[in-house]
């Protein structure tokens, strides 16, 4: 179990946030919805805030029930309940169906921590001695071509072998996701990308990161990037983006 999980989360402007962050004793889970692009038709009678939710409630009850399954195969049966709660009003064949990145981990007592991304959510574990690891899924970053990237590129790539996967309508993406576990872990850090824009868009170490996760809290790391997308600006897209920091301090064996 962790000792203590704290979490904050904050939307990136006036619209409602598409992040969320759920915990129990031992686990913690962090979505990041996609924000549609504008006038793209989903084929979905449901916006990105309902398969998040939906999403984040399946993967809750799968760990809170802790009956062994690995977290790939709780991610796919969550994606699997979320795809039968869509009813038949939606094409769930639609590639621009609502999508989430998913970051979990689960500590599992003695330091070991497992983990799983899909997508650009990162999970940083602090390790004991010193020294981080970082895990993360750069796949949407290495579509053909580079950026800028267009819609219809997205479109095509997204939950398409050689391209990027995400939560959305085929419960195999789970099988894509990166997935283990380590030993020797002090605490874990499971962000959204709106966090991680401070070591990829700012040049903070992951390690700055932590500390200001833990000497600050999760609100310090969101205030940190916030006061950065003011005074340098975005690297690319939108100014600010709904941010979630986790942490959890694992308990000592």
């Amino acid at each position: 179990m962790f000792a203590e999980i704290t979490y904050a989360t904050r939307p990136g402007f006036e619209r409602p946030n598409e992040d969320l962050v759920i915990a129990g004793p031992s686990w913690i889970v962090v979505l990041d919805g996609a924000t549609a692009a504008a006038g793209v038709d989903s084929g979905c009678a449901h916006d990105v805030a309902w398969l998040v939710g939906r999403l984040g409630g399946a993967l809750a009850a799968g760990l809170a029930a802790d009956d062994g399954a690995s977290l790939a195969g709780l991610l796919e049966a969550a994606i699997e309940g979320t795809q039968s709660a869509h009813g038949g009003r939606c094409d769930l064949g639609n590639p621009d169906s609502p999508s989430a990145t998913v970051a979990m981990v689960r500590c599992l007592g003695s330091g070991r921590v497992e983990y799983l991304v899909l997508g650009d959510s990162p999970v940083v574990l602090s390790l004991v001695g010193g020294g981080v690891r970082v895990v993360s899924d750069d796949r949407l970053e290495r579509l053909p071509g580079g950026r800028p990237y267009t819609l219809e590129l997205v479109r095509r790539m997204r939950n398409a072998p050689g391209g990027f996967w995400v939560a959305a309508a085929r419960p195999e993406a789970a099988r894509e996701a990166i997935t283990g576990a380590a030993d020797g872990v002090r605490g874990a850090g499971v962000f959204t990308d709106g966090v991680a824009r401070l070591a990829d868009w700012y040049g903070w170490s992951w390690q700055t990161v932590l500390d200001t996760l833990e000497d600050g809290g999760p609100g310090a790391v969101i205030d940190a990037v916030r006061e950065l997308e003011v005074r340098r600006g975005p690297v690319r897209g939108k100014r600010h983006d709904d941010a979630t920091a986790a942490w959890g301090r694992v308990s000592p064996p």
